[in-house]
């Protein structure tokens, strides 16, 4: 037993050293090299400070990526769909609003859509989740029927989580009670 705590001891040392050493200071990045947006790169020459690369513009613009960006999801080229008070039929208007959004989608075949159920804040979180599935289920449908072919198109709910209007009034509910399409544009084939 002697003969190994030595040996223990020496592997706990060089165990503590080799972790001081390699966080104890900081890695060497090598001189940037000259490229046409840093030519003063190779002569040492200060230059100003290179601006961030944008953010890239996300694939959708849903609803949630809106809220992340502190934004309200309003907009697109497709318009929303309203539903009456604890319900997921679909009224004329609607119908008459998911056949312009139909055109369009034909006239723009390489567009893919995420249509988002939303609810008012009445009734349960869970319940409203459930709404909101029914309602993007019953646009989607809709649109097939119309001939939209269903691998352009996906569901999602949101219940009450991302209202567009937040007063405790019949309007407002009204506004929070739609299908909202998120439009990306289809990936090229690897």
């Amino acid at each position: 037993m002697r003969e190994r705590k030595p040996l223990l001891s020496y592997g706990a040392i060089l165990l503590v050293v080799t972790f001081l050493v390699s966080c104890g200071s900081p890695p060497i990045e090598p001189p940037p090299k000259w490229t046409a947006e840093n030519p003063n790169a190779s002569t040492g020459t200060p230059t100003a400070a290179a601006k961030p690369p944008a953010a890239p513009k996300p694939d959708t613009d849903s609803s949630l990526d809106a809220l992340r960006r502190g934004e309200s999801a309003t907009g697109g080229p497709l318009k929303d769909v309203n539903f009456d008070f604890d319900s997921a039929a679909l009224s004329e208007p609607a119908r008459a609003t998911l056949r312009a959004n139909a055109d369009w989608l034909k006239a723009n075949a390489a567009a893919r859509v995420q249509v988002e159920g939303h609810c008012d804040e009445r009734g349960t979180a869970e319940y409203n989740m459930a709404l909101g599935a029914k309602r993007a289920q019953a646009a989607m449908d809709y649109l097939t029927t119309l001939g939209i072919a269903a691998n352009r198109l996906s569901t999602i709910s949101y219940g009450e989580e991302i209202p567009v209007c937040k007063e405790k009034t019949e309007d407002c509910w009204a506004r929070n009670r739609r299908a909202r399409f998120a439009v990306s544009q289809a990936k090229p084939a690897a």
